[in-house]
This record gives structure tokens, sequence and C-alpha cells, in this order.
């Protein structure tokens, strides 16, 4: 248990002091590694590698599963390693669902992410198409589809174009079963498009519009974290669900919660790893009295609707929440996280909730690694809330 002290060091803000102590780093005669001592995406121990972890992932439950006893029915299951374009292929099953389709910009020829590479070739392209350069086309054109009966998979070349389809996606989509009193609806409908910052896309390829949804509703919305394309992970070969809606506690805590989702999960494993064991250029501003502080870090996974029981039940035994994502501050995601547990947990919290987040701004390509909530600003947040 670490004892949080009232006058702890400056938080890391200060550039100009950390460059002059990392000046006299040429003195040591230890060879870095290429990518650090710290933990990257490539190194997260938050990847599957082994077939008992990926079989053990939380709340996977098994299409055809005969035992009540998860352990048991791991027996004779297997995996395979995959990247994630690979593994977002495996799960578009157009050999078992005969009335599925999947159309978008590029995606007959495997689009610009390679999900749908040779689906064409193996399915017909009736069945795997191109369409117009028109986001409103694919998602009223899903709509229509998957009206009938169809599961209809659209896919949004990237989470920034998908502001066009904003109306038939908020008014017709999510409204479609409520305005029928429920005699129709387009539950078999999935859009699926990147999202979040790639380091150099800019305002049009690096935006995470997920909090412009959050108050339609009728809409589900998950956001799984990025793995690099070279990064493998054991991924189960039978076919198996993940419910929407339940969060992934990835590291156990009692003295504070981050929650975050997506890509900013690994900066904040990183952050959690500097605070630590800092790097000899920030132990000055990590007082020791916190080094030892036990930090839970949840994966949110589903944005709509999001595990509100989850946090509420981490944020209680903690008493301190961090909130953690891409997004713009102001309307995003961790505004509604954090006015929602500050109401339910507001006796227990010993310190306010706390956001770290993308500024107010359009995504800037020059700057893109400064918009982004890098773990210097997580571990800054920690520190802050730590130290109230």
């Amino acid at each position: 248990m670490f004892i949080p002290r009232k006058s702890a060091h400056p938080m890391l803000r200060s550039l100009a002091r950390i460059s002059q102590r990392s000046g006299r780093r040429w003195q040591s005669t230890e060879a870095h590694p290429a990518g650090g001592h710290l933990p990257s995406i490539a190194t997260s121990t938050f990847l599957r590698p082994t077939r008992d972890v990926a079989l053990r992932t939380q709340g996977l439950k098994w299409v055809d599963q005969t035992d009540s006893d998860p352990a048991r029915d791991m027996v004779g299951r297997e995996t395979r390693k995959m990247n994630m374009y690979q593994a977002v292929r495996d799960a578009i099953a157009l050999s078992k669902d005969e009335t599925a389709v999947v159309f978008g910009e590029d995606v007959a020829f495997g689009g610009v992410f390679r999900c749908t590479m040779g689906l064409a070739e193996e399915f017909g392209r009736e069945r795997v198409f191109n369409t117009p350069l028109t986001e409103q086309g694919i998602a009223g054109f899903g709509i229509g589809l998957a009206s009938m009966g169809h599961t209809a998979i659209a896919e949004i070349q990237f989470a920034d174009y998908i502001f066009p389809a904003f109306d038939q996606i908020v008014n017709e989509a999510a409204k479609f079963r409520f305005r029928s009193s429920g005699n129709f609806n387009v539950g078999k409908l999935t859009i699926r498009c990147p999202s979040m910052a790639v380091g150099h896309g800019g305002h049009y390829h690096s935006q995470s519009p997920e909090g412009f949804f959050m108050g339609a509703a009728g809409l589900k919305s998950s956001s799984w974290n990025l793995r690099s394309y070279t990064d493998l992970e054991q991924v189960p070969m039978d076919d198996y669900e993940i419910p929407l809606g339940k969060a992934e506690t990835l590291i156990r805590g009692n003295d504070l919660t981050v929650v975050s989702w997506g890509t900013p999960v690994y900066h904040c494993e990183t952050a959690l790893k500097m605070l630590s064991h800092p790097p000899p250029a920030l132990a000055p501003n990590v007082p020791a009295s916190l080094r030892s502080a036990k930090i839970e870090l949840i994966d949110l996974r589903t944005i709509m609707p999001w595990d509100v029981h989850h946090i509420v039940e981490s944020v209680n035994r903690t008493g301190r929440l961090v909130v953690v994502h891409e997004a713009g501050r102001t309307g995003g995601a961790g505004a509604e996280i954090g006015a929602e547990i500050q109401k339910r947990c507001f006796l227990k919290l010993n310190a306010p909730v706390k956001l770290v987040t993308g500024w107010d701004t359009p995504v800037p390509m020059q700057y893109e690694k400064f918009y982004m909530p890098d773990p210097i600003r997580i571990l800054d947040a920690v520190i802050d809330t730590l130290t109230y």
C-alpha cells in the first residue's frame, strides 16, 4: 500500500529539465534495445501468445458450448497464430451464413488493410463487392439489406469517413426497430471501420468519432485493441462470442482505476510500468511513495453500452478513476463515463475523476504524436490523482 503525499514533485511538465538529464545518457555503456526497455504493443503482456491464455479470454463463450464449466470445455479446443487482419478476415464467416454479404470501398481486392483479402475469389463477387465512394449509400444499402433478413457487413474505409453516413446510421438504422414498434429490425447489420490515430493520418485518417454516436439509442459500438500487423497472437479456431457491453480487467489493483479502450490501452500499460520503474530521466518526478501503488487497468471494449457496473465496482474499491481515450475531451465518451461514476461513487471517491484525451482540435498530421494521450500524459494524470 502506498502513502500519498500532498507535496509531490513537479508533474513531468518541464521538457527542458528532462532533456538536460537525458543528455547524460551517453555516459552509459549499456546497449539500449531498439524499442527501449518499456513495453510496446509488440512486447505487451496483454497479447495472447499461448493457447491457454487465448482460451481463457474474459467473457469468451463457445457457440457450441456443451459444458457449463469453461475449464472442462477447453479440452480439445485449438488455436492458431494470427495477426489482426487475419483474425478480422477469419471472423467474416461467409461460409457459415449464406445470407452474409460484404461490401464497401475497395473490399473486393482485399481493402486497404487487407481484411477481406481473397474473399471475393472464394465466395464470388456477388457476395463481396466494391461500392461507389458514397458512405451514406453504403450505410443505406446495408440497412435495406439487413431489413430483408440478410447479414450485411459494411466497411467504412476509415472511421473519419463515417460522417456522410451519420444520418442513415443515427436516424434510420438506430431507430428502425423503434419506429416499427418492434415489427422490423436491422440487427444483422454490422458497420466496421478502423478508428484512432495511425501516427501520420492527420485530420482525415486519425479521428475517433465514437462519442458522436453515444447519444443514438439503438446502436451498439465496440472498440477492440489494435495490434500491429506483424504481431501474432493465438486465436481460437472454433466459433466463439465475446458479449458486447462487458469490460475486461487487464491488471488488478486497489489504489486507482484506469479505464481505456483501443490503442491507448497499451500506452496505459507503458505508463504504469513507468510509475513502478521510472526511467532515470523521469525518476525525480515520480515520488518514491507512489511507485508501489497498485493500479487497476480496465479495457472497456464496448463504448455503447459501456459496462457501468464493472467500472463502479472497481472505483468503489480504489476510490480513484482516470479515463483515457484518443478522441477530444469535449463531448467525448470519457465525459459521460466520468459523470456517471461521479454520481454513483461520489461518497467513495478520494479524488476527482481525471480525463486524459486528445485535444479539442483537428488531429494535426505534423504533431499527431503530441495530440494523442501518450504514456507521459497518462503517468502525469495518475500521479496527480494519487496525490490529490
